[in-house]
């Protein structure tokens, strides 16, 4: 059997008794992988890969998510590599896939793409039973989060980097988890190919046209690290509410996605 990833590439799974060398460059798939019980296949991961860490920290780091060290990676002969379109840059994954067997790409783009990576990674390494356990968890809390009452409808701006200052897009997975509560992202208005316009992850300035436009800001803790202290700062300087919440709860696919699922449903006060 065959499995398809987000590109169209078909994967062979696992023969009986056949071992695979996977290496990792997404961090919230080097976590479903050792909730698949896969952790004794992981030959590497990404300084960024830090879930579970009791198991991770066993596991030789490569670099980053974008700049990995592409002898090391060739010395753990891995059989299979793991990657994400938005978080890995394609020249790399390019000239891994020079010597690694089996490049699989992954692209969530909205919380319900999560049970479909669970059979997709399970099936590819032989644990399905494993897959649809989490696949069984996560329809369980989406169901809880669907009955829960909807937050107040409101124009949320999602903040992951300052200086300079950006933000998501509404087709990125953060954006489509917040649409889970009936809050809608504010979108940019740069015309394409201006600076912020038309991009996944726009650069933005606090305009009073921007302020004027939105409701609330969204201060995440990933990949910058925002504190208690920039929302106070941020209230004061644009007079909106600011809240800080948990970025890995609110970007992290894979196994993540389950409590990132309960998480939502806090925040919408269910």
């Amino acid at each position: 059997m065959t499995y398809i990833d987000s590109i169209g590439q078909e994967h062979p799974a696992l023969a009986a008794g056949e071992a695979a060398r996977i290496v990792s460059l997404v961090p919230s798939v080097t976590e479903l992988l050792c909730d698949l019980g896969l952790a004794s296949m992981l030959a590497g991961r990404t300084g960024f890969c830090i879930h579970p860490a009791d198991i991770v920290r066993a596991i030789p780091k490569v670099g980053g998510t974008k700049d990995v060290n592409l002898d090391k990676i060739r010395r753990l002969a891995p059989t299979h590599l793991v990657v994400n379109i938005d978080e890995n840059e394609k020249p790399t994954v390019d000239a891994l896939a020079q010597f690694i067997p089996h490049v699989i790409v992954t692209h969530p783009l909205a919380p319900r793409d999560n049970p479909a990576l669970y059979r997709l990674l399970g099936g590819i390494f032989g644990v399905p039973a494993q897959a649809e356990r989490l696949c069984t968890e996560f329809e369980r809390e989406y169901a809880a989060l669907r009955a829960a009452p909807k937050a107040p409808a409101q124009t949320v701006l999602y903040c992951i980097w300052k200086d300079p200052w950006m933000t998501v897009s509404r087709d990125t997975y953060i954006a489509r988890m917040l649409e889970e509560i009936g809050w809608r992202h504010w979108v940019s208005d740069a015309p394409a190919g201006a600076a912020g316009g038309a991009a996944r992850y726009p650069r933005f300035d606090w305009s009073d046209r921007l302020v004027g436009n939105i409701d609330a800001v969204l201060l995440s803790s990933e990949p910058y690290r925002f504190t208690e202290e920039h929302v106070d700062a941020l209230e004061r300087q644009i007079g909106k509410p600011v809240q800080l919440v948990d970025g890995e709860m609110m970007s992290w696919y894979g196994s993540r996605a389950i409590a990132g699922l309960r998480y939502l449903r806090g925040l919408a006060g269910g």
